[in-house]
């Protein structure tokens, strides 16, 4: 049978399972990586379960969200990262060094393997023909032990591109119309595979803006072949060796295609497929709140800018910042326009430098900041009260820039200087010539600076002392909650709840991160401010949500600070893929309406029970009675058998500590 380049790379780690659409599959892990913001925590998991050494190919701590040191928090969490690294075996990127996508597709992504990172944006790294998936920190933990890594066999949607790209129309444009025609929802499940004569006219940079993105339509994954665009990239990584590598040529044997070339068959079968011109899109801007808020700039400029940011894991790339810098070179910034710059690594920085570039940026007005990823969530950098803020990231839910009121756009390099030029809302087209993007001259060779990413010690780890500052707390102890539970409906909230919704990021919570009972007290504060204390004098109860409950951010911190909090289960319409494997991870129930409209009749503060022993889950016949009102409905699952064992358990720690005691 012709394969698919997802499913070469999953029948190529497979473990457990078949691949079969929908079943549960369990896939070996070649890498990892961490952030800081959920480094902590999925640290001090994997410290729990009890092995000496890291046992996966490669994992990576990068520190690029939680940099700013305006107490002792944050760099007492930083020698907590390093301290660790050295103990277990982790390559170490400190703070400024650069955004962990970033860095990841220039010094470790590697075509045809395998990578599962705790930050939603993991599939970044699909740019270059990676599996590259996004989870909670506690599956990363023990991705790191040797475990594999469940999900249930996503359905592979084929996106053939076409055609080329106008002048001043760049990467960003196409996934925001995939998202204005996906959803953020319509990628649930789903792997996103990009086919057609258009790749050849996306450069490894665009092709990972694209695949970072696709995150926001619900998907597992996106994955682009690798190809001579990938060769030529990683020839300029100095990394050739890794564009050749073995596990391609493992793939080549099992799956008969060219061994530095990994692509689907001719007539591989897709679930879906959805064709894109590329030479038909025009600059598109996402609206608040949402990020397939997609219409052209054209229809909607004139908007005045208070401020432009431009970076973000989505677009901080040299190949973005090249473009930028041509476009404000002898211009400057509009004097109503705060333009900050954050560049991906050091060594974008650097490649700016060496062409003079950096100087553009400068001398147009641009503030620069650290290599880091910082205004994309709220770490600093907000934008005024009801401002408009036009942004080169990849969310704009709701307050997540820090401030509550402001009104952030999403947009394509291009167009966020046209903003920053212009002072409003413009087309690039009608601001630039034509001819400006024809300078764009990328290096032969990057400007490799690996001497920051501390390498792994050899000798002695098991001596080294793990330093902990008195804001990392021991990890709370769960258990199971399943059976009849009885308790109050504590909130009921809408569709597209994002985890920014459950658990609000920001220079002010983000710092709380390795300590739970703190960063409790602020579940659900961007909605309701008394949220805390409710579940706090009810000892618990139940969420009631709408459709895509979840989506966003990985933050498993939205499944374990409500699960401190004491509550048993989330009722929903449907979930988000990562924040379902979340609530599992630490004994949540995960529980549907069979009647969608059941969801009109039940209100905040009614008192439920529910009869969710383990019988009644492995035979999906779990019933709510609402003693408020005294009706039943009926609620449903998607919990496997090995997810029913694991909420059974309390939490996946539990379960992992069981079976390592045999």
């Amino acid at each position: 049978m012709p394969k698919t380049i997802s499913e070469k790379i999953l029948r190529e780690h497979l473990v457990d399972g078949k691949l079969e659409k929908g079943s549960e599959i369990g896939i070996k892990i070649d890498q990892t990586l961490t952030q800081d913001a959920t480094g902590t925590i999925a640290y001090l998991q994997f410290e729990s379960i009890g092995i000496d050494r890291v046992r996966n190919e490669l994992a990576v701590s990068y520190v690029d969200h939680n940099t700013l040191q305006d107490d002792f928090k944050n760099p007492d969490d930083h020698r907590f990262l390093r301290s660790i690294a050295e103990r277990y075996g982790i390559y170490f990127s400190p703070p400024g060094n650069g955004i962990c996508h970033q860095l990841h597709l220039e010094r470790f992504a590697v075509p045809g393997k395998t990578l599962l990172g705790s930050d939603s944006h993991t599939p970044t790294a699909g740019g270059i023909g990676m599996l590259a998936i996004g989870a909670g920190g506690l599956d990363v933990a023990c991705a790191m032990a040797g475990e594999p890594f469940y999900l249930k066999m996503p359905e592979i949607v084929e996106v053939n591109l076409s055609g080329n790209l106008m002048n001043f129309v760049s990467a960003k444009d196409v996934i925001l119309e995939i998202l204005r025609t996906m959803t953020v929802s319509g990628g649930v499940g789903k792997i996103l595979e990009y086919s057609g004569d258009g790749i050849a006219n996306l450069d490894v940079p665009g092709r990972a803006t694209i695949t970072n993105m696709g995150t926001e339509t619900g998907a597992t994954t996106s994955i682009f072949p690798s190809d001579e665009i990938t060769k030529n990239f990683m020839t300029m990584q100095n990394r050739l060796r890794d564009w050749k590598n073995l596990n391609h040529l493992a793939l080549a044997r099992r799956f008969k295609f060219s061994a530095e070339n990994l692509n689907a068959d001719a007539h591989a079968y897709y679930d879906e497929k959805l064709a894109i011109n590329l030479s038909e899109i025009e600059p598109l801007i996402a609206l608040p709140h949402s990020p397939d808020n997609v219409k052209k700039v054209r229809d909607v400029q004139g908007i005045s800018v208070e401020q432009v940011v431009i970076g973000s894991c989505t677009n901080s790339s040299l190949r973005d910042l090249k473009t930028v810098a041509q476009l404000l070179k002898d211009r400057k910034v509009s004097k109503d326009v705060d333009l900050i710059i954050a560049p991906g690594s050091r060594s974008v920085v650097e490649a700016l430098i060496e062409s003079k570039e950096y100087s553009y940026l400068s001398k147009a007005g641009a503030r620069i900041i650290e290599n880091v990823c910082g205004p994309c969530i709220g770490m600093g950098y907000a934008p005024p009260s009801e401002g408009v803020s036009v942004r080169t990231i990849n969310r704009n839910f709701p307050g997540r820039s820090g401030t509550k009121d402001a009104n952030v756009h999403i947009s394509s390099p291009e167009t966020a200087v046209a903003c920053a030029i212009s002072g409003k809302i413009s087309d690039p087209r009608d601001v630039f010539a034509q001819k400006i993007l024809k300078c764009l001259k990328m290096p032969k060779l990057f400007p490799v600076i690996n001497n920051f990413i501390s390498p792994i010690p050899i000798e002695n780890a098991k001596n080294t002392v793990i330093i902990r500052g008195p804001n990392i707390k021991p990890l709370p102890k769960f258990e199971s909650q399943i059976g009849r539970m009885k308790g109050e409906i504590l909130i009921k909230v809408s569709d597209n709840i994002s985890t920014d919704h459950i658990m609000p990021a920001g220079a002010k919570i983000l710092p709380l991160r390795s300590n739970i009972p703190e960063i409790s007290r602020y579940v659900f504060s961007a909605i309701d401010a008394q949220f805390y204390q409710r579940a706090t004098e009810k000892k618990g109860g139940f969420i009631v949500g709408g459709e895509n409950y979840g989506q966003g951010s990985s933050r498993e911190h939205a499944a374990i600070a409500p699960r401190y909090l004491g509550v048993k289960a989330v009722i929903v319409k449907s979930f988000a893929r990562i924040h379902t494997a979340n609530l599992i991870n630490f004994g949540i129930l995960p529980l549907m309406f069979e009647n969608k409209n059941d969801y009109d009749r039940i209100e905040m503060g009614d008192i439920l029970e529910i009869s969710a022993g383990i019988e009644e889950l492995k035979s999906n016949n779990v019933l709510m009675r609402n003693l408020s009102k005294n009706f039943e409905i009926g609620l449903k699952h998607n919990l496997s058998g090995k997810d029913i064992e694991i909420i059974a358990s309390g939490g996946k720690l539990n379960f992992i500590a069981k079976k390592l005691k045999g």
